[in-house]
C-alpha cells in the first residue's frame, strides 16, 4: 500500500486516498518553545534563526475537523510575528486554547506549526463532516470561527472564540498537512495554480471586508481610495478591487521599481513615498505637514481628496490618513506593522465627522464572495515569488525586511509550479501574463 503523500501525488481517486495510511508524522515549518527568550536584548529578530523545518507528530483529527494535504501555502506579516515572537508569543494563544479541555487540547504544544494560506487536496473528514468529502481541491479561510457561540451567527469574526489558524491555533499551512475545520474550507478555482490559489485568502479576503463588505468602507462608483502599501500583499488586492468597483485608486509605494507593478494592478494614481518626504516615525508636526503634501499630490491628480484611506501600515502613517481624508470619509484600518500606538490629532476627526473604522479578516461568508472574484477571474494573484518549504525561513524573513512585493509562496506537497490546474479553458482566456502580474517575465510560461 502506498503512503498517503505517494497517494497524493500520483493523484489518486479518493478511495484510494481513503485507503493510503495517515502518516504518523509530516514534515512543517515549526517554532519551538524552548526558543521564546533567543530575541531578548536583540536589535535584528532574524526569523531565520527561530523557524526550523522539520517532522512534527500528526494530531488526531476533531469530528468538525479536515485533514488537508497542503500543496501550497504562502507568507503573511502573522508568521513574521509569530517568529519573533512579538507582540507575544503565540504558545501563549495556545496555551490559552488549550484550556478549553477537548480537542483544543492538542494546540497546546512544544512546537507551533505556523501558516495561514493554504491550497490543497481534502484526504481526511472527520465524523460531523457534511459538505466536504476525500480528494476535494480547497483553499482555506484563515479563521476558524466557534459555530456554538450566538454572535457568529451574526458575524463569524465577531465571535469571541474566532481564532486564526495557523497564528493562534497550531497545525497550520506550512507545511505537508494541515488540520482545520470544515467551515474553513473553499472550492479552489479551477483555472488557478496550486501556488496561485495559495496566496490569496488571508489578504485578499481582509482587503474585501474593508472595501466592498457591508461591514467595510462600502467603496462605490468614482470613490478616491488611498491605498498605503500599494505594492504589498494587501495593498495589490486593494487596488485591484477598487478598480473593479469603479473607484480610483491612488498608491503609495516605497521605491520606483514597485510603481510599475501597481499601475499594472490597475492603479491610477501612484506616490511614491519620497514624493512627500515619509521616513520613519514622524512627529505630530510633521504628520501634518506630511499630509498636506500628500494632499495636494492627490488632489492635482484626481482633483479631490481621498473619500477612503486603507491603513495597515499603523504608526508611521495613521496620522497622515486621518489628516487627508476628506470631510466625512472613512479611514479604515486592519493592522499596525509600523506600531501599534498610534497618534492623529483628533481635531481633524470630530471637526470633519470623519470615521476611523476596525476591520479584521473577513467571515465566511465574505471569504466566499471574494473567492468568488477569483473564481470569475475578476481578481488576479497577487504572487510575486515562490519558495520551497525547505527554505520557508528565508521566505518570511523576505516579507520581514520588506524584500518583496504582492504575495510570497511556499510550496508544500506539489513537487513544482504550474500544477493543479483543472480548467484550463478559463485559464487560457485569462492569459497567463494578467494572472502573474507581479511576477518576474522571465518566469512567465509562454
Amino acid at each position: 500500500m502506498s503512503s498517503l503523500t505517494e497517494a497524493v501525488l500520483a493523484g489518486a481517486d479518493p478511495e484510494e486516498l481513503r485507503r493510503a495510511p495517515v502518516p504518523e508524522e509530516y514534515l512543517a515549518a515549526h517554532l519551538r518553545k524552548e526558543d521564546v527568550g533567543i530575541f531578548a536584548g536583540v536589535e535584528d529578530k532574524d526569523v531565520r534563526k527561530s523557524l526550523h523545518v522539520g517532522m512534527v507528530p500528526m494530531p488526531e483529527l476533531a469530528p468538525d475537523e479536515v485533514l488537508v494535504a497542503v500543496m501550497a501555502s504562502s507568507v503573511n506579516y502573522n508568521s513574521v510575528w509569530s517568529a519573533m515572537f512579538e507582540p507575544l508569543p503565540t504558545f501563549t494563544f495556545l496555551e490559552r486554547f488549550a484550556r478549553e479541555g477537548g480537542y483544543a487540547a492538542r494546540h497546546d504544544r512544544p512546537h507551533h506549526v505556523i501558516g495561514s494560506d493554504a491550497s490543497g487536496v481534502i484526504v481526511r473528514v472527520g465524523s460531523g463532516t457534511r459538505k466536504w468529502q476525500v480528494g476535494d481541491h480547497v483553499v482555506v479561510s484563515p479563521i476558524q470561527a466557534d459555530d456554538q457561540e450566538p454572535m457568529t451567527h451574526h458575524d463569524g469574526v465577531l465571535g469571541t472564540g474566532q481564532r486564526a489558524w495557523g497564528f493562534e491555533t497550531n497545525f497550520g499551512g506550512l507545511a505537508h498537512y494541515t488540520v482545520v475545520r470544515a467551515s474553513q474550507l473553499l472550492p479552489k478555482p479551477g483555472h488557478l495554480t496550486w501556488e496561485e490559489a495559495a496566496v490569496n485568502l488571508l489578504t485578499a479576503g481582509t482587503a474585501y471586508r474593508m472595501l466592498i463588505s457591508e461591514r467595510g468602507a462600502r467603496i462605490k462608483l468614482g470613490d478616491v481610495v488611498l491605498i498605503w502599501g500599494a505594492a504589498g500583499g494587501l495593498g495589490a488586492y486593494a487596488v485591484q478591487m477598487v478598480k473593479n468597483a469603479g473607484g480610483i485608486p491612488v498608491g503609495v509605494v516605497g521605491s520606483e521599481d514597485k510603481e510599475p507593478l501597481v499601475r499594472a494592478l490597475g492603479c491610477d494614481v501612484v506616490i511614491n513615498r519620497a514624493e512627500i518626504g515619509l521616513g520613519g516615525d514622524p512627529t505630530p508636526e510633521e504628520t501634518i505637514t506630511l499630509g498636506k503634501r500628500l494632499g495636494r499630490i492627490i488632489r492635482r491628480e484626481t482633483g479631490e481628496d481621498p473619500h477612503v484611506v486603507f491603513d495597515f501600515v499603523g504608526r508611521a502613517t495613521f496620522g497622515i490618513s486621518v489628516f487627508v481624508v476628506r470631510r466625512g470619509g472613512t479611514v479604515i484600518t486592519c493592522g499596525s506593522s509600523t506600531g501599534y500606538q498610534h497618534q492623529y490629532d483628533n481635531r481633524y476627526l470630530w471637526m470633519n465627522l470623519k470615521r476611523i473604522l476596525g476591520s479584521h479578516a473577513a467571515n465566511l461568508q465574505e471569504m466566499a464572495e471574494c473567492n468568488r472574484l477569483f473564481d470569475l477571474g475578476k481578481l488576479y494573484p497577487a504572487l510575486s515569488e515562490i519558495h520551497a518549504l525547505e527554505d520557508a525561513a528565508t521566505a518570511v524573513r523576505v516579507v520581514q525586511q520588506n524584500q518583496h512585493v504582492g504575495k510570497v509562496g511556499v510550496l508544500c506537497m506539489a513537487p513544482g509550479e504550474g500544477l493543479g490546474v483543472t480548467d484550463p479553458e478559463l485559464r487560457a482566456r485569462i492569459g497567463e501574463k494578467q494572472l502573474n502580474l507581479l511576477r518576474d517575465p522571465a518566469r512567465i510560461p509562454g
